[in-house]
C-alpha cells in the first residue's frame, strides 16, 4: 500500500512540474512552531492578497504532501459560480 501511495504522489509532482514553471510559484519558506502555526511568507500574502483577518480554508494534498491554504472569500466566489451552472444545467435539461 505504501509502494503505491509513493507512487501517486512522485505521479502528481511530476504533472505538475510539467504544467507549471515552478520556480514561478515558490513564493519561500515557512516553519511550524510547537503549536503548529505557521507564518505565510509576505511574499506569498502580497501575490494572494491576504491581508491579516483573512479567513483561510486549509486542505491536504491528495497525495498526502502537503496542506494547501486558500481564502475562504475565493471559495464562496468558486461556491456561487458553481451553483449558477448547476441551475444553468437544469434549466437546459428539462
Amino acid at each position: 500500500m505504501e509502494q503505491s501511495h509513493n507512487y501517486a504522489a512522485q505521479q502528481g509532482v511530476i504533472n505538475m512540474q510539467l504544467s507549471h514553471d515552478l520556480s514561478q510559484l515558490f513564493l519561500g519558506t515557512a516553519t511550524v512552531g510547537k503549536r503548529g502555526q505557521v507564518v505565510i511568507p509576505a511574499a506569498a500574502r502580497d501575490s494572494c492578497g491576504i491581508k491579516p483577518g483573512d479567513k483561510l480554508l486549509a486542505f491536504v494534498h491528495p497525495a498526502g504532501l502537503g496542506v494547501l491554504f486558500l481564502k475562504l472569500e475565493a471559495m464562496l466566489g468558486v461556491s456561487s459560480l458553481l451553483q449558477q451552472l448547476l441551475e444553468d444545467m437544469e434549466e437546459n435539461t428539462t
